[in-house]
């Protein structure tokens, strides 16, 4: 579990040791080192490391003692994946012969690489104390804050393993310090570790608690790994159902990393939580087991034939081959950048089908919104004005003809300016509770009685002009719907004000409604109203006779 980690650590000096460094025309010239790191990159550490193996001996003849001590630090870094780690300190020191000029920057971080390979390696020995050094000459080359502080937790991390607490708390309080999120989790769990190591009654849960968290929030996997691992073996003698799920967890994140080592590591822990099944775990860990000692002794056989018998290799041959796969992955390139100009093409092709489409469909839609606005207008001022001009006839006995008239040229003038949209500009300079009760006292006859309650100004205080304009419609809708459908012979109206909130009541004895129907019957624009002005209402249909409807909606609108 811990070797990914480490290596994961190591990955990042050797991104860092490659940044800055120069001269750039020999890493240009060197064929080698190019493809070393291709196939690193693809995990094909075999032939990453015989590719590596002749670049350093390019260097070597070109006299470029720093380059090629880049690729032995490669090289010892590959033998340290495959578990090489005898082989890999060894490389690292040949290595570090060719660094000599220590005032150098580049020098100093191809060091501090070195020596923190060389500080993994020893610890995956158990050779703790040679760890503790090589960290120790790591974090004296290293010129990134960052690397210095992930020496100093590497170093309390061996000083854990002796048991030693005082040292492990002194460099913990120095890794601590650290700004990148991956290596202050791994602080955090040696702090929980400690914690443990010092008294095993404290409770270390809240350091790994916290640690899991920022892993698996940032989905560190191999984070998650590490604290799996760590909570299975703390959960063991306490609560063998919490080391059990945590033991298959970290089976599942090992397996997913294909960490062999992690796999393993996982397996022994289920075959001493799991009876039931410890036999399927344990063929499974024999099975790896087997495969593991097999991979690493092919590894070191590997390497070493590599060593004593590249020089013996056709050179020319080798640069047919290399030629022969610049040309493949040449035509390769082509072959993309060709399939990307084509995509290019029909994906340009399409988005203009696409967008001839959207914007068709956006002037269909603004011509439909225009005659759905036309038509809610001459609903509003033509169709409901005019019946509300002739239920004021047909109710009032001794109707004023000279006012009928004023009434019908009030509508008329109100249609015609339809056209130029400027219904909204004039209003009448009646309050609005009056106008309110003159339109609900306009549909009382002898047959239907309307009766208002609560409609006073304190109602309609801070109530926008556009808001009065759409109750008003409201209203008269409901009436005008009314007198047409429901038969009433009493329409009750109560309006109240709570806090910000207008609260109607519309009450009538008529025949009723169905819910089936409540969008019918030029119910649908009321609805349509009300939702325009941020409001609600509600149809109660289940009362005994007659129909009942609450609508509330804000007083003052907040943009």
């Amino acid at each position: 579990m811990k070797k990914v980690i480490f290596l994961l650590i190591l990955i990042s000096f050797i991104s860092c040791s490659r940044k800055d460094n120069t001269p750039q025309d020999s890493t240009a010239k060197n064929i080698y080192h190019k493809k070393g790191e291709k196939f690193r990159e693809s995990k094909v550490l075999d032939s990453a490391f015989y590719y590596y193996y002749l670049a350093k001996e390019n260097y070597i003849k070109n006299n470029d003692s720093v380059k090629a001590a880049e690729s032995l630090i490669n090289m010892a870094f590959i033998q340290n994946t495959k578990g090489d780690f005898y082989g890999s300190i060894e490389t690292s020191f040949i290595a570090n012969k060719f660094l000599n000029d220590e005032k150098n920057s580049i020098v100093r971080k191809d060091l501090a690489t070195s020596y923190n390979n060389m500080g993994i390696a020893s610890g995956f020995l158990y050779n703790h104390n040679d760890a503790i050094q090589f960290y120790k000459k790591a974090a004296e080359f290293t010129l990134d804050k960052e690397h210095t502080f992930i020496c100093f937790n590497n170093i309390a991390d061996a000083y854990l393993h002796k048991k030693d607490t005082v040292l492990a708390r002194k460099y913990l309080n120095l890794a601590i310090k650290t700004k990148n999120s991956k290596n202050y989790t791994r602080v955090i769990n040696n702090l929980g570790k400690l914690k443990l190591l010092q008294n095993p009654n404290n409770n270390p849960l809240h350091e790994f608690y916290k640690a899991l968290r920022i892993r698996f929030d940032s989905r560190d996997i191999e984070g998650l790994n590490s604290s799996y691992s760590t909570l299975s073996d703390y959960f063991k003698d306490r609560d063998k159902n919490k080391s059990l799920s945590f033991a298959k967890k970290m089976l599942e994140t090992a397996t997913v990393l294909e960490n062999p080592e992690d796999q393993m590591q996982a397996l022994q822990k289920l075959i001493e939580l799991d009876p039931t099944r410890y036999l399927n775990y344990f063929k499974k860990f024999q099975s790896l087991n087997d495969s593991l000692i097999l991979s690493r002794g092919k590894a070191k056989n590997q390497f070493a034939v590599i060593r004593y018998d590249v020089d013996k290799k056709n050179v020319e041959n080798q640069d047919l081959k290399l030629r022969d796969t610049e040309n493949k992955i040449n035509i390769l390139y082509r072959n993309i950048i060709l399939s990307i100009l084509i995509f290019l093409l029909i994906g340009g092709f399409f988005y203009y089908k696409k967008r001839k489409k959207r914007l068709q469909q956006e002037k269909e839609l603004e011509v439909k919104n225009t005659q759905l606005k036309m038509s809610k207008k001459v609903h509003d001022v033509v169709a409901n004005g005019i019946y509300q001009v002739m239920t004021k006839i047909e109710n009032q006995e001794h109707f004023d003809r000279d006012k009928a008239l004023d009434e019908l040229e009030f509508v008329y003038e109100k249609s015609r300016d339809i056209s130029y949209d400027k219904i909204d500009g004039t209003h009448e300079e009646k309050d609005f509770d009056e106008k309110i009760s003159e339109l609900i006292g306009s549909f009382k006859n002898e047959t239907v009685n309307t009766y208002v309650a609560g409609n006073e100004k304190d109602v309609w205080k801070n109530v926008s002009q556009p808001t009065q304009d759409e109750v008003y419609q409201i209203i008269r809708e409901l009436l005008v719907n009314m007198k047409k459908h429901s038969e009433a012979e009493r329409v009750v109206f109560k309006f109240e004000r709570i806090h910000d909130t207008v609260q109607i009541q519309y009450t009538d004895n008529g025949i009723g409604i169905s819910g089936d129907i409540i969008y019918k019957n030029g119910l649908s624009s009321t609805v349509s109203r009300i939702e325009s002005i941020h409001g609600e209402i509600i149809f109660d249909t289940k009362i005994e006779k007659g129909l009942k409807i609450n609508i509330s909606f804000p007083a003052s609108l907040k943009s």
